[in-house]
């Protein structure tokens, strides 16, 4: 079952690059008594993640910043090597963007946002999507039908839904 609005974002541990190397960090300490936005995608480096959905919410960070959003994470099932590696490559690092992986699926299979798809590689993976989170409760929900488009999980979508 999805995550839904009013619901609470479940407790996991995802990783990041951190001063020292990969370092976990827990999905409590991202949220408590913050509004931070999280959006999930299928992968770094993949077509739609890299040329749309990443750039979207670097075109309006500083939009949701005066919102009231304290962090933009870019979630996805990767490594913290490689979601390191892709937000410097994409200039979202230096955007603002958090990136952190979820390397064993555990958040994104937790709410509910986990797909397989095989024939494209793509095995234990994120569906597309944006929340907003206010003190890890969520109040904006924005799930895509089809992972290979970007358009209500967009930047866009979410400065305009708050």
């Amino acid at each position: 079952m999805s995550i839904s609005v009013g619901d609470k974002l479940p407790e996991a541990q995802l990783c990041r690059m951190g001063a020292e190397g990969p370092e976990q960090v827990a999905m409590s300490s991202l949220t408590a008594g913050r509004k931070v936005v999280i959006f999930g995608l299928p992968g770094a480096y993949t077509g739609t993640c890299s040329s749309a959905h990443v750039p979207s919410f670097m075109r309006v960070r500083e939009e949701l910043a005066a919102k009231g959003v304290d962090e933009v994470i870019c979630l996805s099932v990767n490594d913290p090597f490689v979601m390191a590696a892709w937000g410097e490559s994409t200039g979202a690092s230096a955007a603002g963007i958090t990136m952190l992986g979820d390397a064993e699926a555990g958040f994104t299979t937790a709410i509910g946002m986990d797909f397989s798809a095989p024939p494209v590689g793509l095995i234990n993976r994120s569906k597309r999507y944006a929340l907003m989170a206010e003190d890890g409760e969520v109040k904006v929900l924005h799930l895509e039908e089809n992972p290979g488009v970007c358009d209500i999980s967009g930047g866009e979508a979410m400065r305009d839904a708050l």
